[in-house]
C-alpha cells in the first residue's frame, strides 16, 4: 500500500517535499534535493506524514 511520506532536510530539519511510497519493506528513502532554507542541494530523508 502506498502511503504519503514527507521528505525532511537532514541539516535544517525543514520538511520540503511530499511523496507517496510503498512502505511494506520498511526502507527509508534518502534523496539529494534542493532545500530552500539551506539554499543548496542536501540529502533529504523520509519521515511519516
Amino acid at each position: 500500500m502506498r502511503e504519503p511520506v514527507v521528505l525532511e532536510c537532514s541539516s535544517c530539519k525543514s520538511r520540503n517535499y511530499m511523496v507517496a511510497l510503498e512502505t511494506k519493506g520498511g526502507k527509508k528513502l534518502e534523496v539529494k534535493k534542493f532545500c530552500r532554507t539551506c539554499r543548496g542541494h542536501v540529502v533529504h530523508k523520509s519521515r511519516k506524514a
